[in-house]
């Protein structure tokens, strides 16, 4: 993936009691920006290996689209260490996984799945009509990294919303998100009409925020935002938005990772024993569905 820095990153902050005294300001600067990477149905917006060291605990973020090839399936494969979380924008997708969990996930539905000590999944596109949605990875603390799996899925009824902003993961305003996602990240998915005015307060901490639109246009300040993923500075500052057209995009705001991200091919942990760990794991189920025939 090609990206372009624009400015570095804001210095480290201060003291807490300096933090919460300084005004914040409207709107912080966007230090990078990405058009991602196409394969096929999917643009790759994020990568452990390149911004989501910038972005952890959001190391990993697709966007899919089946007007791009009507191709649309993942087979199944595994991961550990890490939280998926699939946003289902448009169209129906049949899932399976390891942790017994198997259906269709209908338009605007959530899936979350803790893949913590090793879990294999996948996914398919149901039905004749197109298929659009984001997938995100978050890197888990040491606590999760090689926890038991969890699935949950979602209806786009269980969401909560506060105003054009419905919460994936995290708490906004007065509302909090379902999911059982770890503390100190947020996720939200927003719509706004041309025109339209929105600004998004961080948490206190979350000096970590980005957002990626692929329908419609946004203004911050004085910039455009179409296409791509942008990355902000590391403050406490505000984020405020213009809808330039009717637009859709998904924000992320966190508490940064402080871990190391040590990378297998599917997988995300802080240390190598816990990627050993969680290798051997995934290694395990998948003898046990090559037994089955459910894998080559």
């Amino acid at each position: 993936m090609s990206f372009e820095t624009i400015a570095s990153s804001a210095q480290a902050p201060g003291s807490a009691e300096a933090q919460a005294s300084a005004p914040r300001r409207s709107s912080r600067a966007i230090v990078t920006r990405t058009a991602g990477r196409q394969h096929g149905p999917v643009k790759r917006l994020v990568s452990p290996s390149d911004l989501g060291e910038v972005l952890k605990p959001f190391v990993f973020l697709d966007y899919f689209d089946s007007s791009v090839t009507t191709e649309m399936k993942f087979s199944m494969h595994p991961h550990s260490g890490l939280a998926t979380t699939t946003v289902l924008l448009e169209g129906e997708v049949e899932y399976e996984d390891t942790t017994g969990a198997s259906g269709t996930m209908p338009v605007g539905s959530v899936e979350w799945m803790n893949a913590g000590k090793g879990v294999w999944h996948d996914g398919r596109a149901a039905g004749d009509g197109p298929v659009r949605g984001y997938q995100l990875w978050v890197a888990l603390p040491p606590e999760l990294e090689l926890a038991e799996p969890l699935s949950r899925y979602l209806s786009a009824s269980d969401i909560p919303q506060t105003g054009p902003a419905r919460v994936i993961l995290g708490r906004y305003g007065n509302v909090e998100s379902p999911v059982p996602a770890p503390t100190g990240i947020n996720y939200l998915l927003v719509r706004l009409s041309a025109g339209e005015r929105w600004q998004y307060t961080p948490p206190a901490g979350h000096r970590v925020a980005w957002l990626s639109v692929q329908r419609g246009a946004l203004r911050i300040a004085d910039e455009s935002i179409s296409n791509e993923l942008v990355v902000f500075d590391e403050s406490d500052d505000i984020l405020a938005f213009t809808a330039e057209e009717d637009s859709e995009f998904v924000l992320g705001s966190a508490v940064s990772h402080p871990h190391d991200l040590v990378l297998g091919y599917y997988s995300v942990h802080t240390s190598t024993e816990a990627l050993h760990a969680g290798e051997d794991r995934i290694r395990e189920i998948g003898a046990q569905l090559r037994r089955r025939g459910r894998i080559g």
